[in-house]
């Protein structure tokens, strides 16, 4: 079939009408928040976090940000094939870790750069992942933005959506058998709620009281798909009452009250209490990934919205009102962010790719006699060739 100009205009054209908007409020009432829409915190629910804490959040933040623009930057030139922003959302990820212990467990998506950054992965090693060479804990065996750091505990991230649910209520159900005091934590979407490992994950931690926190970003998109056209539940947060765990919604732009929560939920799963299913809502500011444009979809007066509800902005208002923060510490912060993420993408770049002999390394302790054969037979080409040349350029997607 034919299609007119016209129809061919409104096809790529984001919504902007009435069904888009009737079902995309900028923040439902029933979220628990902290700071108010001037960013003024409620003094009988501020929890009056120390300074030193405070600011190292606030950093952590400002990290995040500033490496996802450097890595869409690195996309956007050719340097590297694929990145996956989480701009907007970086109070969920940043107040959720810093309610954590060490020894607690972490099983994040592929878009929680905030966690790993706050639990201590080296920032030189995730950029290494970007590029996927010989500097990446995972030797390019992972997509970019698929971290895994497990000296911190946090668990290597999957493409596929919500599996990581199931096991990260397998580790809390290993804690409580082996009754350790340890509390796993695990990020996911709202398009993750309609997987069935999300279905199959509250279950388990349902009906055995895991010591399990739920992280359920919502930030109201499924790649494309707008949260009522997956789901008619009115709150996500609901999802959990079926299964006997726990549930509350939060406003996911403000760290306080992602932090506060959190902070009980955590607590509560410690000391035996069960799981907690926390629903942050947000909105995702970025594209789902750097291979996607959202505004064939997104409403632009909803971004509009969301865009003065900035995280880090709200969070910086907060510590400027408390007299922590000023223009010249904002400056001398991003400055020094800055400098580090450019010292360690041209660190990364010096990096050659990985060695053929890793291709058979990290599963077996010990190779299998077929294993063996191969790598030997690799081995012995690359002697007859002198070297592989690597042909290919930076996937493609």
């Amino acid at each position: 079939m034919e299609v007119t100009s016209s129809g061919k205009d409104m096809k790529n054209k984001a919504p902007k009408h009435s069904e888009s908007r009737s079902r995309s409020s900028v923040l439902r009432e029933d979220c628990f928040h902290i700071l108010d829409e001037q960013n003024v915190a409620d003094p009988k629910l501020d929890p009056q976090l120390a300074e030193e804490l405070l600011l190292k959040m606030y950093s952590n933040m400002v990290t995040s940000r500033l490496l996802d623009e450097r890595g869409m930057m690195l996309q956007r030139q050719g340097r590297i094939g694929f990145y996956v922003p989480a701009t907007g959302q970086e109070a969920i990820a940043t107040g959720t870790a810093a309610a954590l212990k060490a020894s607690d467990w972490a099983f994040p998506s592929y878009r929680e750069p905030g966690v790993f950054l706050y639990r201590g992965a080296d920032v030189l090693q995730m950029i290494a992942n970007l590029y996927g060479n010989s500097g990446d804990i995972c030797q390019g065996r992972q997509m970019p933005n698929h971290y895994s750091f497990s000296k911190q505990r946090l668990f290597s991230v999957s493409s596929p959506i919500s599996t990581q649910v199931i096991q990260a209520v397998g580790c809390s159900m290993a804690s409580k058998i082996r009754q350790e005091k340890d509390v796993t934590i695990t990020y996911f979407g709202d398009g993750g709620t309609s997987e069935n490992d999300f279905h199959t994950g509250l279950t388990f931690a349902g009906a055995f009281k895991t010591p399990t926190v739920f992280i359920c970003t919502n930030n109201q998109y499924a790649i494309s798909v707008p949260l009522y056209k997956q789901t008619g539940a009115k709150r996500l947060a609901d999802k959990g009452i079926g299964y006997g765990v726990d549930a509350v919604a939060v406003d996911g732009n403000d760290i306080l009250a992602v932090y506060t929560k959190t902070k009980e939920a955590v607590d509560k799963a410690r000391n035996g209490g069960g799981p907690t299913l926390i629903e942050c809502v947000t909105l995702r500011m970025g594209p789902h990934s750097s291979s996607d444009d959202p505004t064939r979809y997104r409403d632009p007066d909803l971004y509009a919205a969301w865009e003065k509800r900035d995280p880090i902005l709200r969070f910086r208002q907060y510590l400027e009102g408390k007299g922590l923060w000023d223009a010249d510490h904002e400056e001398s912060l991003r400055e020094e962010i800055k400098d580090h993420l450019v010292e360690a993408v041209e660190d990364v770049e010096k990096m050659p790719p990985p060695e053929l002999e890793t291709l058979f390394e990290d599963v077996y302790a010990e190779l299998t006699p077929q294993l063996k054969k191969q790598k030997q037979a690799l081995i012995a080409e690359r002697e007859l060739r002198g070297k592989f040349e690597n042909t290919s350029e930076a996937f493609p997607l």
